[in-house]
């Protein structure tokens, strides 16, 4: 079975997630995996509560780029893999994964997805999502204190000294080497069109 590896870039906040769900039912779910990109945060355990809330989550070097590596090239070998699981309440990895099974089209998402050039030699498709910061924010704010357990203080303080100051060095100047940008703000089924025409 041959496996197309896509990758979805975009700021935090853009639609990557909900883009990735939406090609994965439009592709038929038995046929399509899910990948983020977050999953793959260092482990912090060596640090304390404290220490892990002051790491820079945004920038390249919080995330390990041998095991992503590792885990896409073996899913095109045919072979499964196990997820890590990050916990974003404690800023470091469950002891459990998520089994992942090969399948013929791989999505994978998260901000820097289209940053390592390694990485992107194994993408076959690259789709970056175009969605205005305040969008963004909006967006981060309601996601965190909903399902991360964030204060819109604390939300608002990450976002103003690393989320947007990473995005500016590593997140927009990725845009370049997508085959193809889409809007995240008027829905899904243009987006979702436009990265199927590419297949």
């Amino acid at each position: 079975m041959a496996t197309t590896i896509i990758g979805i870039g975009g700021p935090s906040g853009s639609g990557k997630s909900t883009l990735a769900a939406h090609l994965r039912n439009a592709l038929a779910p038995a046929r399509a995996e899910i990948l983020t990109l977050d999953s793959y945060y260092f482990p912090l355990d060596h640090l304390t509560p404290g220490e892990r809330s002051l790491r820079n989550f945004d920038h390249p070097d919080s995330l390990d780029w041998a095991l992503i590596a590792r885990h896409l090239a073996a899913l095109l070998r045919g072979e499964a893999i196990d997820e890590p699981i990050y916990r974003f309440d404690l800023h470091t990895r469950d002891a459990r994964t998520r089994r992942v099974e090969p399948a013929p089209y791989v999505l994978i998402e998260g901000i820097l997805a289209l940053h390592d050039p390694a990485l992107r030699t194994l993408m076959h498709r690259k789709v970056y999502i175009d969605t205005q910061d305040p969008q963004c924010l909006t967006r981060r704010l309601r996601r965190d204190i909903a399902e991360r357990g964030r204060t819109a203080e604390s939300v608002e303080a990450q976002y103003e000294q690393t989320v947007r100051p990473m995005a500016e060095q590593f997140v927009w100047p990725s845009r370049q080497w997508a085959d193809i940008a889409v809007s995240g703000e008027r829905g899904y089924d243009e987006p979702v069109r436009a990265v199927l025409g590419l297949l």
